[in-house]
């Protein structure tokens, strides 16, 4: 593996890496930086979590001069996440530099972002809407751009971005750098290179190199009508820190995350119908800890980067390798270790052994723990949640209370009661969910020349057409 140092890269680049962490390049930044460096447009096929925005940070960064106070370099992402994460992994790697990176996006004020930008940042990110509209204000002048970046390339193409991004990439100079950086290359996709790209070189990732080993990969053969109880089992035998569970529509999300509340379990979903407010609220409850899962689609889980997710639940399995490889590169992150679960039904063991081939990954068959292990690790938390509260401090005021307790009862008895109310009691609440059918690997549906403010959003075609306004508190589990 190539190092930092052996690429050329400038001194406070260098420190900036050593400062977070990092010396060997990862497998897309070895290829791709070299490449960028030279000037010459890229096609990156690699997933979120390879390391690719270092890949096209560094090139960016050595070509700004800061001694210009205008945007140089604009990178443009599906998500306001992605060009948030965009935005501070550029800070982070420019902190000896003096550059300033601006990420614009929807839902935050346009007066604000205004006042930012007259400032004079070197690089902005953002998404396609936000954009556009400031170009359409005049508060964004892209006349001396010499790097754009497309970032997520399909999924935007997937979220109805392609028209928009057309118009911002014919106001920036025809003598500039492009870098696109896509998890597959749909025919949409390399039309736009052919219009945009000069003599494009491709960096591709193979599958085995983006498959992290730190993630151990496993499924579990259920039907369909059986897929929740064997849920609710595992999440009771694994006791996931932060778990991430995968449905296939936003209905699926909303019914999943409702019924695991109703059984005890601290859970949010996730989807295209919650408003920037909403998603923003969910994603925070589940960073801080006050949510231990997050149930979401596809779509809506795209530029999520959240530490210390431990375990990644597909109820639901992917439609493609490219999908199932993203989902599961949310946990095993920074060197630690993490557990992919699928769920397989009957008629789709076929597709997991078609996603296990083109992931080059190892996806083990298990057998589905049974109800007396599920039992024996609810005991085994709440045993433990005893003992960590009988070294703390709080339980001192009951300590009169439970002098009489013990007068009237036995010891033991009182103990049993004790843990019995420190497990989730609501095993036996009825579930029903709306039955999914399923899918066999097929080629997504691709949107085209769609403007976002007239897109519906493709997670929603297979859900109830009902839309949610609203995002559902997490309920307490009970104790």
């Amino acid at each position: 593996m190539t190092t930092f140092h052996e690429m050329g890269i400038s001194e406070p680049i260098q420190r900036a890496i050593t400062d977070m962490g990092f010396e060997e390049a990862s497998p897309i930044q070895e290829k791709a930086i070299p490449v960028a460096l030279t000037g010459k447009d890229i096609i990156g096929q690699a997933q979120t979590g390879t390391g690719k925005t270092a890949a096209f940070a560094i090139p960016i960064l050595e070509k700004v001069d800061t001694s210009k106070k205008y945007v140089q370099a604009i990178a443009i992402a599906p998500t306001r996440e992605l060009a948030i994460q965009v935005s501070e992994e550029i800070n982070r790697l420019s902190k000896y530099m003096g550059i300033t990176s601006l990420p614009i996006y929807g839902g935050q004020s346009i007066d604000r972002q205004i006042k930012a930008l007259k400032k004079g940042p070197h690089i902005i990110t953002g998404t396609p809407g936000r954009l556009l509209d400031h170009i359409q204000r005049k508060t964004l002048k892209l006349n001396h751009i010499s790097v754009v970046v497309l970032d997520e390339a399909d999924e935007m193409l997937d979220m109805g971005f392609v028209e928009d991004i057309e118009r911002i990439l014919k106001e920036t100079p025809e003598e500039k750098q492009t870098l696109l950086f896509s998890a597959t290359m749909p025919k949409p996709i390399q039309n736009l290179a052919e219009r945009f790209m000069h003599d494009p070189e491709l960096v591709k990732m193979k599958a085995k190199e983006v498959t992290s080993p730190t993630v151990k990969q496993i499924y579990y053969e259920v039907k369909e009508r059986d897929k929740f109880e064997v849920l609710c089992r595992l999440l009771d035998v694994d006791n996931p820190e932060l778990a991430v569970i995968f449905g296939r529509t936003k209905r699926r999300v909303d019914e999943l995350s409702d019924a695991l509340n109703k059984r005890g379990y601290l859970a949010d979903g996730l989807h295209g119908d919650l408003n920037q407010r909403q998603r923003d609220i969910v994603m925070n409850k589940f960073r801080e800890g006050n949510t231990d899962i997050l149930v979401a689609t596809d779509v809506a889980a795209r530029g999520i980067d959240v530490s210390g997710v431990t375990h990644v639940y597909n109820f639901d399995i992917p439609q493609d390798p490219e999908s199932y490889v993203h989902r599961i590169g949310r946990t095993g992150r920074a060197g630690k270790t993490g557990l992919a679960i699928t769920f397989v039904t009957p008629r789709e063991t076929g597709q997991i052994h078609s996603i296990e081939r083109a992931s080059k990954g190892k996806i083990q068959r298990k057998s589905i723990p049974t109800i007396a292990e599920a039992m024996e690790s609810i005991q085994r938390a709440a045993l433990e949640k005893m003992i960590q509260l009988v070294e703390g401090e709080e339980h001192i005021q009951f300590k009169q209370a439970a002098i009489e307790l013990l007068d009237q009862y036995d010891s033991v008895a009182l103990v049993s009661v004790a843990l019995k109310l420190l497990s989730k009691e609501q095993k036996g609440i009825p579930v029903q969910l709306t039955s999914e059918t399923p899918q066999h690997a097929k080629p997504k549906k691709r949107i085209q020349e769609k403007s976002k403010r007239n897109y519906k959003g493709n997670e929603r075609k297979g859900g109830n057409g009902k839309s949610k306004s609203t995002s559902r508190s997490s309920r307490k589990k009970k104790s």
